[in-house]
């Protein structure tokens, strides 16, 4: 082999190398067993609690658990069933303690947190559709409410791994329309609460992501001027 080839096959190498290197680098990875530190606490918490017949379960994150829907919406029978930091696959894990117990509504808000936490678009849809799926197959008379998600707003400058990836919120809330083709209703929250450039309204939220009481009253006349608490 002369020098010239040996060149040649020397800088074929190094290309290869760093284009092995680049896609490493670029790999993102994801864990579906993450749980939030309260998790465990607060499926027990929830055990205890029960659910009824009559019950409408609000199923979710923090943005789920940080009102207390019995008294936002005067409904005795409303039962927060949100973990701060949960994602979808926790909603599966703990669904079958709300299914069970066949409650007259789920509403569902759940899925920001996988965003954060770089989970495809394409397993946080199909984890939405086999939550659907649980529920109508272990509770058909449960009514599913499914809303699609809300904005951030990066200014706030608190919850980086939640900013910059709007895009995905916009694909899987134009997917999340689509499941009224599979008998539930869905609920565009998102329209609701946003400013003229496509944030979360600032005066709605003191984070950039979770909502002020402000924010959960536009949240309650959605549902009251919607029909969706008959």
């Amino acid at each position: 082999m002369n020098h010239r080839c040996q060149r040649i096959i020397a800088g074929l190498s190094l290309i290869m190398l760093f284009t092995t290197g680049a896609a490493s680098a670029q790999k993102v990875t994801w864990d579906s067993t993450y749980r939030p530190k309260a998790y465990l606490k607060k499926v027990e918490e929830f055990k205890a609690e029960g659910i009824n017949k009559n019950d409408f379960v609000f199923l979710g994150n923090s943005i789920t658990a940080g009102t207390n829907w019995a008294k936002l919406l005067d409904l005795p029978n409303a039962k927060n069933r949100g973990i701060s930091g949960d994602i979808t696959f926790g909603v599966l894990e703990r669904l079958d303690q709300v299914v069970s117990e066949k409650p007259k509504k789920v509403f569902v808000l759940i899925g920001i947190n996988d965003i954060s936490r770089n989970i495809p678009d394409s397993i946080i849809l199909r984890n939405y559709k086999n939550i659907i799926r649980r529920i109508q197959a272990g509770s058909k008379k449960t009514k599913i409410y499914f809303y699609t998600l809300l904005p951030v707003n990066s200014s706030f400058n608190k919850f980086k791994n939640h900013y910059g990836k709007d895009d995905h919120i916009l694909w899987l809330n134009s997917e999340i329309r689509k499941f009224a083709d599979k008998k539930v209703t869905v609920i565009d929250l998102y329209t609701h609460f946003l400013d003229s450039e496509n944030h979360l309204k600032a005066e709605l939220t003191h984070d950039g992501l979770h909502l002020k009481p402000e924010g959960y009253q536009v949240w309650a006349e959605v549902l009251k001027k919607g029909g969706y608490l008959k």
